[in-house]
């Protein structure tokens, strides 16, 4: 039992337990056997450090003391700015050679941008130097580009780096739904490389709970039309403007002539109460008084920017004259060919059908834009396009068709999902015809469009530049054709003060196409080798033939028979809403009712058409009923007022209801029938 006894070593080392036992000591030669044993065993467990690991901590060890060194010897100060300035030139590098590649490769690959347009190249450097700027270019010249590209910049640089829960960081105001659709799909291809700027779109039609919803979870990037952002402003708690730094109004003078400049008032109202510094830039191709009015309110010491082609660009300060005195000429795309072509009334309908065929039927690649002054003629002359134009040919005359008639429409009284696909369609197709009123005129970017039509003339020498900037885009070629009648000749005058000089096509040889199609050949036997007047009077001929086809057509059934009459109605409604200064040529009063009926497939003019465009019958039978109401003169309304009421509907939010005029009018006659059957 003793020899087993447990002994402690108490020592420095790790304790140990063993076992004392009876053993002989070690001889020298034992003793160096066993440190040698123990040596190899130590190798074999321990791994020892390589040559490289030993002259990486010498070195590491020289870099610390030769830093200690560098803190301990002071610095003069010059050594330290330059040092500072190395240090932040050299973090400018990096950021751009990260960023800039991504950037450059977006615009080339997905914007298929290779070049900058002369706007980009005026507006982009006063936008990066944190100026306001009122930009005025000629349609087609790359101006949503100009804007963006510093947005852009400016949010992917920003430090802390942009979250969406931030809310927007830049406002974009555009007056039509398609602009607002377009310009948002452009954001996105610019946003590509930036993953964590979230762009979005708010405008009428859509569901405001949907939008509520984007709101809530973050938009950076926020593009809308005035009315939607209006109601959102009011209604929706979440929308915050507290982190703004960017304001950008497109097309603004189109946005203050439709009667927004009250909600222009709220959305600016409502990003003045963040008082944070702002950026705000106005665009249009035209610029008027209205638009120096609000430079001069939501601006401070803005730049006006001018760019056209063939004339000298300048980029100066924005006195608050200037913009009216730019006023009085256009900028025109150079590459734009315009035409004027003088046909009456009763041929107006037949003309237009002819150049269709000329453009879509019998030349390849041909896309056409026709701008109609009412969303009821518009819709009447797509169903009647459609049944007459697009019946297919018999087998004699298939030799001279090359390509079918495809036709489009959009205007402001279709669905939102609905004008949403015609415009993704429309831009796609290789070839047809969109249909359309006012409401295509400004902004939409609609590729390879080769001819505008302006079936009805334009309210304003500024709408004519915006309808015929649809076409000749970018340094693109394009042309446009101008329907008017005898009496509205002097219109070319109006045009020609603001520097817009058009040369004539005759309506002979338009309607000469229609030789090229045996579906509406004449009585006679047409002979080539006869002579020119007799050529004349087959192409009447053949004029009489599609004029009755449109005719019987139309009177075929009622209903297509109130179609055309609503679209006459709609068509002088718009008449009389021309400008004063436009009055002595476009007049109620000039037009023959009669030949007017004809362009819509009317035999003869409606009974009672005059009176029912002059007077309102809901005023005709209160004053009938009593003579408290007919004491009550009507509101006058101004020539813009009038303009404003009859387009405004194109543009609204798609929220409004009723009027309160509407809804009192109700009230009164439900009131009065109750009173009527009471008495009974």
């Amino acid at each position: 039992m003793a020899d087993d006894v447990l002994m402690l070593n108490i020592s420095s080392d790790p304790v140990k337990f063993h076992k004392k036992t009876n053993r002989r000591p070690l001889s020298s030669a034992e003793k160096w056997a066993q440190k040698k044993w123990e040596s190899k065993r130590k190798a074999v467990f321990e791994p020892q450090e390589s040559s490289t690991s030993k002259q990486r901590k010498i070195n590491q060890t020289g870099q610390q003391h030769a830093h200690k060194q560098k803190l301990q010897t002071p610095k003069s100060p010059s050594q330290r700015s330059n040092n500072r300035d190395t240090e932040e030139n050299e973090d400018q590098r990096e950021k751009s050679a990260a960023k800039s590649p991504s950037k450059v490769a977006t615009l080339h690959k997905v914007l298929n941008v290779t070049s900058m347009t002369s706007v980009q190249k005026k507006t982009i450097p006063v936008l990066m130097s944190g100026k306001d700027a009122v930009v005025r270019s000629q349609t087609g010249s790359g101006k949503t580009l100009a804007y963006g590209i510093p947005v852009v910049q400016f949010l992917q640089a920003m430090q802390p780096k942009v979250k969406r829960s931030d809310g927007p960081l830049a406002v974009v105001i555009v007056p039509t739904r398609e602009l607002a659709l377009q310009s948002f799909q452009m954001f996105q291809k610019l946003l590509k490389p930036f993953t964590w700027i979230v762009p979005g779109v708010l405008m009428g039609g859509e569901k405001r709970k949907a939008e509520k919803a984007r709101l809530r979870k973050g938009i950076n990037v926020l593009i809308s039309t005035p009315g939607r952002l209006v109601d959102h402003i009011k209604n929706t708690l979440s929308i915050a403007f507290s982190a703004v730094r960017w304001l950008i109004l497109d097309e603004a003078d189109r946005t203050l002539d439709l009667g927004f400049e009250k909600d222009l008032t709220v959305i600016l109202n409502a990003l003045n109460v963040t008082g944070l510094a702002r950026q705000n830039v106005l665009l249009s191709a035209t610029l008027t008084e209205g638009l120096s009015r609000l430079a001069s309110i939501s601006m401070k010491e803005p730049v006006s920017i001018h760019v056209s082609e063939g004339s000298e660009d300048t980029v100066e300060a924005c006195p608050q004259a200037a913009p009216q005195a730019l006023s009085d000429s256009y900028a025109m795309p150079e590459r734009l060919q315009q035409h004027v072509v003088v046909v009456p009334s009763k041929l107006h309908l037949v003309c237009l059908a002819a150049f269709i065929l000329a453009k879509c039927k019998f030349e390849q690649r041909q896309k056409l834009i026709v701008f109609i002054s009412s969303c009821e003629a518009v819709e009447f002359l797509l169903t009647l396009f459609t049944a007459v134009l697009c019946v297919k040919p018999s087998t004699a005359s298939t030799k001279h068709t090359s390509t079918s008639l495809n036709f489009y429409r959009l205007h402001g009284n279709m669905r939102q999902e609905e004008r949403t696909e015609v415009f993704q369609e429309f831009s796609q197709c290789k070839t047809g015809i969109l249909l359309c009123t006012d409401v295509a005129a400004r902004g939409l970017d609609l590729p390879q469009v080769t001819w505008i039509v302006q079936y009805n003339p334009p309210v304003s020498a500024a709408e004519y530049v915006h309808r015929v900037g649809r076409t000749a885009r970018i340094g693109a070629q394009g042309s446009s054709l101008l329907f008017l009648t005898p009496s509205e000749m002097a219109f070319v005058d109006v045009l020609a003060n603001h520097n817009i000089s058009l040369s004539e096509m005759k309506m002979e040889d338009i309607l000469a196409t229609l030789m090229k199609d045996e579906r509406f050949k004449g009585r006679g036997k047409w002979d080539s080798k006869r002579s020119a007047t007799a050529f004349e009077q087959e192409v009447r001929e053949r004029a009489t033939v599609l004029q009755t086809d449109f005719e019987n057509y139309v009177h075929a059934n009622n209903e297509s028979l109130q179609t055309a009459k609503s679209a006459l109605q709609s068509f002088l409604r718009a008449y009389t809403t021309y400008p004063s200064s436009l009055k002595h040529i476009f007049h109620i009063r000039s037009l023959h009712l009669g030949h007017a009926a004809k362009s819509f497939g009317l035999r003869d003019a409606p009974q009672g058409l005059g009176s029912s465009i002059t007077t309102n019958p809901a005023n005709s039978k209160d004053s009938k009923k009593g003579k408290d109401k007919a004491k009550r003169p009507p509101k006058k309304l101004t020539a813009k007022e009038r303009v404003s009421n009859l387009m405004r509907s194109e543009y609204l939010s798609g929220i409004d209801g009723e009027s309160k005029s509407k809804k009192k009018r109700k009230k009164n006659k439900g009131q009065a029938e109750e009173e009527q059957s009471t008495a009974a």
